[in-house]
């Protein structure tokens, strides 16, 4: 029966990356299916600890994200868990070795944004790396299978398309973290008053993450190379079109890519994979 437990924790995460991302559920769709549920497992972590601390104002976030958290350890101490994600999450964690560092980073940067810190550039980096280049580094360690080495000499690259992701996420989130949330967290930014010339500099960050994190991703095993390339291309192309409008449309509406659009980007995709472009 506890194979049976097993399944069902993995279809809940699994269920959990459908409803919240399209665009990563279609990237992991074309992972090897020895290594999907590893990553669906970890994007169902990362996704509830994120809700904790984004949508569940009404209640108390400080405690919620502590017991999470305290719930998130005993998981993987005692191996088991009566909620399915962390039950997941507590397996992926065993098989594929993943470090309590990781972990700890990653609920540091969940704690900070109770905290609403004013954010001086080290603290933003300490947010972006808990935040996102940490997860980059737990799939990086599922995308890997173990080898050591390939990990160390893909590990910078992850980390800078994580670091990528959640920059445009933050630009395309503006409003909603400032207005709604009481967040701000490119250092010295004024969302009142966000310049053009403030907005350039922020998507040159961008660019240059996304230039290094490609040279990265052509070195991914074959297993994985495809489903992380497809996820670079949406973020890519949500870049592009946050690129073409000025600051002064970036702080009024969250700028999307519709299914279509995403379903397009896949089949280009894999025509570039196909003739071996990546």
């Amino acid at each position: 029966m506890k194979l049976l437990y097993d399944k069902l924790s993995v279809e809940v995460s699994k269920a959990t990356t459908r409803l919240y991302s399209t665009s990563f559920s279609m990237g992991v769709y074309f992972l090897s299916k020895n290594i999907r549920n590893a990553i669906y497992s970890i994007y169902g972590f990362v996704r509830i600890a994120d809700e904790i601390v984004d949508s569940f104002g009404e209640y108390d976030r400080k405690c919620l994200i502590e017991r999470f958290e305290a719930d998130t350890y005993s998981a993987i101490q005692e191996r088991i868990s009566i909620n399915p994600i962390l039950n997941s999450f507590q397996h992926v964690v065993h098989e594929y070795n993943i470090s309590y560092e990781l972990i700890d980073a990653f609920m540091q940067s969940m704690r900070m944004d109770l905290e609403k810190p004013d954010y001086t550039s080290e603290k933003f980096r300490q947010y972006i790396y808990g935040s996102a280049e940490v997860v980059g580094l737990m799939c990086l360690q599922v995308f890997t299978l173990g080898d050591l080495e390939m990990y160390e000499l893909l590990k910078p690259y992850a980390m800078r398309l994580g670091a990528a992701f959640q920059k445009v996420n933050f630009l395309r989130d503006i409003k909603h973290d400032y207005f709604t949330l009481g967040r701000k967290y490119f250092p010295d930014m004024n969302v009142t008053h966000f310049t053009e010339e403030a907005k350039k500099q922020i998507e040159q960050e961008i660019e240059d993450d996304f230039k290094v994190a490609l040279a990265g991703i052509k070195m991914l095993p074959h297993s994985s190379k495809i489903g992380v390339y497809l996820a670079y291309v949406n973020y890519r192309s949500l870049f592009n079109k946050i690129r073409k409008l000025p600051a002064s449309q970036i702080v009024k509406k969250r700028v999307r890519i519709n299914n279509g659009k995403k379903i397009s980007l896949m089949i280009k995709t894999l025509f570039e994979v196909k003739l071996n472009t990546i």
